[in-house]
């Protein structure tokens, strides 16, 4: 009778873990609503979204995506995840957030050049553009990295630095520049090995990495953004789908990953848990770096109540990507909300990203 006892309370026990388990995923059914629904329209080709809160994940897929570790380029979501590969070395000691440019590379000299931190290219202060002037001839002539941060470290400053914020994928290219020639190895290692290894982001790539072109969801063209070779039909040799540019490997917008890898990714910050930078890093690299009236910036990433959607706390931190993915982590209620679609973000508005993570927010706080 005992054992039959003990099997009993066991099995009820079982079943009604399950059943909260069940009733606790059906709080992000509205935000799985929104992409159902922009899928079965055709507005959306394809889209994941994957909640995690208390450590109880929630993973939904739709479309062509046909599993939720469907593989989309990020856009600059790849910046946070770039930048952490670079503080790898910071917490090796082989920088300081407050040492000039100039001193990794001696060409980014005169004038206010010489004044530019490594904080200032991570924080968006540095006055370097967020293009180069002449980025779609670049990418016309398949150009490499080097090729790129080359003619970045020659791009005029917009303002004296640190003195104003203009977002700068260009300051984030110099700072993974930086990184290469300190750790010697090329950016599309440094992340495998410092940030996708030791967090088990098994669908994950800088670049291409082990995968292939046919292994990626494709971003949808239309209304994507001027930079990717959006409405210029000669762009199909090095627009967002092309072979070159997924190959790249573009520190500020050219990372692949699946939705539930960059859950992964955000609970490292989440939760210090110090698998890849050290936890005190981690803290550093969510707080805000930027001076009162500028947007406030972390270390890669956007902090704040504006990293995240309304009904997110102030602690939230996270970046959006203009090829429609989104993703944020709010300590105040232990949630982290990741949402990638193959629409681009200047396509429509509201986006059906933004609104499903609205739809998340709101439910975390019930």
């Amino acid at each position: 009778m005992q054992r039959r006892t003990f099997l009993g309370a066991a099995l009820a026990a079982s079943t009604t873990s399950r059943l909260f388990a069940a009733l606790g995923a059906a709080r992000w059914d509205d935000a799985a609503g929104v992409l159902e629904r922009a899928s079965a329209s055709k507005q959306v080709d394809a889209a994941v979204l994957h909640v995690v809160q208390d450590d109880e994940p929630y993973t939904r897929h739709f479309g062509k995506a046909t599993s939720g570790d469907a593989m989309f380029l990020l856009g600059s979501i790849s910046k946070p995840i770039n930048v952490t590969a670079v503080m790898t070395l910071f917490d090796q000691g082989k920088f300081q957030l407050d040492d000039r440019v100039r001193k990794y590379l001696p060409a980014f000299t005169g004038g206010m050049r010489d004044d530019v931190t490594i904080r200032h290219l991570l924080t968006h202060v540095s006055g370097l553009p967020d293009q180069l002037a002449d980025n779609n001839t670049l990418r016309k002539q398949h150009a490499s990295l080097p090729e790129f941060a080359e003619q970045a470290a020659r791009a005029p400053l917009s303002f004296a630095p640190g003195s104003r914020y203009q977002y700068s994928s260009m300051g984030i290219l110099l700072a993974t520049r930086i990184a290469e020639i300190l750790s010697g190895l090329n950016i599309l290692t440094l992340v495998d090995r410092g940030v996708f290894q030791p967090l088990g982001m098994k669908h994950s790539a800088q670049g291409l990495g082990r995968f292939s072109l046919a292994d990626m969801i494709s971003c949808q063209m239309d209304g994507a953004a001027p930079e990717s070779g959006a409405g210029d039909p000669q762009a199909k040799e090095w627009d967002w789908n092309s072979l070159y540019w997924r190959k790249l490997g573009a520190p500020w917008g050219g990372t692949h990953a699946s939705a539930p890898d960059i859950g992964k990714f955000l609970a490292e910050f989440l939760q210090a848990s110090g698998k890849v930078v050290k936890p005190d890093t981690a803290r550093l690299m969510i707080t805000n770096h930027n001076p009162a009236g500028a947007t406030p910036r972390g270390l890669g990433f956007a902090v704040g109540r504006g990293s995240g959607s309304p009904g997110c706390s102030e602690q939230t931190f996270g970046h959006t990507g203009s090829t429609g993915t989104l993703c944020w982590a709010d300590p105040a209620t232990k949630t982290i909300c990741v949402v990638l679609t193959s629409l681009p973000a200047r396509a429509v508005k509201p986006h059906p990203r933004g609104l499903a993570a609205e739809k998340v927010a709101m439910a975390a706080r019930r």
